[in-house]
């Protein structure tokens, strides 16, 4: 997941840029830690990227074979999102390679492109998975029936040449499934700037839905669908976003690899252990009102 030269809100980026996701005409100065489209409500990120935070972290990251039956699970929701195989579908941003394996298990011609080098020897390792190590800039595809992006676009500064790109590799009618957090979501209310699927040090984009249907539009793909009920991400944001300011980026940086044992924080986060149903019904009314904390759209090209 490579982001583009500085764009909006980082160093370098011109006197009142467009928005990034309808593209209006311009966006007011920062409020704050965001630069928010009158016109969408998306918004940027108002200082530039945070050096090294894409760090991949653990190549298994900590407790992920207890959590083998929910991440499962997780890859079981995201399919009911592709359309059904035979196809060639291509899942950009690989990561580590979970969701590449789970689709070829289910029938699909499964590939995928990585630009981290600890991310394509993670999916060798763990899933055995070869993944092509390719930023969207850089990869050479064609062909592809579905083109999956979980998690991808927010990454960058400039979303709408990502979609060009996986536009160009698409046969007619393809489809095009994106994962994104929403940032008019209950939780990213209730939450503000502690929100945790706000992830300053890298996210670039912070998408409404309103805002990546005009960016999926304007770079002429056409929705089909769109989910707010999700067992991946929702749940869990919704927890984590209500927790002390300290803990919810420490959890799953901890999680990963990429944060180091905290006593106060673990301590908090134990605690906190009661609320995760509570949470879990207030996000699946929040799904259900439109308001998920991330949503899924599927988008075809004509």
């Amino acid at each position: 997941m490579t982001a583009s030269p500085p764009g909006p809100g980082g160093e370098g980026a011109g006197a009142a840029p467009a928005c990034p996701a309808c593209g209006a005409a311009e966006l007011p100065g920062a409020r704050g830690l965001l630069r928010r489209c009158p016109t969408c409500g998306s918004a940027v990120t108002a200082a530039p990227p945070v050096e090294g935070a894409r760090d991949a972290g653990r190549a298994r990251p900590r407790g992920s074979r207890v959590a083998a039956p929910l991440l499962a699970l997780f890859d079981r929701e995201r399919l009911r999102n592709v359309p059904p195989p035979p196809a060639r579908l291509l899942d950009v941003g690989a990561g580590r390679g979970r969701f590449v394996a789970a689709a070829r298990r289910a029938g699909y011609d499964a590939s995928g492109i990585e630009p981290s080098p600890r991310g394509v020897e993670a999916a060798q390792t763990v899933y055995g998975v070869e993944l092509r190590r390719s930023g969207i800039e850089e990869a050479r595809e064609e062909g592809i029936d579905v083109v999956t992006a979980w998690h991808v676009l927010e990454h960058l500064d400039d979303p709408g040449a990502a979609l060009e790109r996986i536009s160009s590799w698409l046969r007619p009618g393809g489809a095009l499934v994106v994962g994104v957090p929403n940032l008019e979501s209950l939780q990213a209310r209730l939450a503000g700037e502690r929100w945790f699927h706000l992830d300053l040090a890298r996210h670039r984009v912070h998408f409404t839905p309103a805002g990546l249907d005009a960016l999926l539009r304007r770079h002429g793909f056409s929705p089909v669908g769109r989910r707010h009920v999700l067992v991946e991400h929702n749940p869990i944001g919704m927890w984590l976003s209500l927790l002390p300011t300290r803990a919810p980026a420490y959890l799953f940086q901890w999680l990963r690899g990429t944060a180091r044992f905290d006593p106060l924080d673990t301590v908090i986060s134990v605690a906190a252990l009661p609320l995760l149903p509570v949470a879990a019904l207030a996000e699946v009314a929040a799904g259900l009102a439109r308001r998920g904390g991330t949503i899924v759209v599927v988008a075809r090209r004509p």
